[in-house]
C-alpha cells in the first residue's frame, strides 16, 4: 500500500505550538512517527507531503530520519491508500485525521 503523511502538525510539531517561538525549534511528533515507522516496517510505500511544498517535506523527512520515502505535492491521488493529516482532507482512499497538539 501507499501511505502518505503530512508534515506540519502531523509529523512535525511547530515551535509556536509548544511555546518554542523564541528558539524556533520545531520538534518531531513521536507518536505519529511511531505509526509511520510501523507502516514502513511492514513494507509499505511511504510518502511525505506538505502544503508548504516538496522541499519542506523532504527537509523534515531527512531531518527526522524517515528514509526511505517519496516526496510529492499534497493533492488527491487515486494511488494513495491512506493519508494521515491534521485536517479533514480527501487526499486518499482512506483519510485519517491526526489530533493536533494543543
Amino acid at each position: 500500500m501507499k501511505i502518505a503523511f503530512d508534515i506540519d502538525d502531523t509529523i512535525l510539531i511547530p515551535s509556536v505550538v509548544i511555546g518554542n517561538g523564541v528558539s524556533g525549534e520545531n520538534v518531531p511528533n513521536y507518536d505519529v512517527i511511531a505509526v509511520y515507522r510501523w507502516f514502513q516496517s511492514q513494507g509499505h510505500w511511504m510518502i511525505l507531503w506538505s502544503g508548504s511544498g516538496v522541499d519542506w517535506a523532504k527537509r523534515w523527512g531527512e531531518k527526522f530520519g524517515l528514509e526511505p520515502f517519496t516526496v510529492r505535492m499534497k493533492e488527491y491521488s487515486e494511488d494513495v491508500d491512506i493519508a494521515f493529516d491534521d485536517c479533514d482532507v480527501n487526499l486518499a482512499k482512506v483519510n485519517v485525521k491526526v489530533k493536533r497538539i494543543k
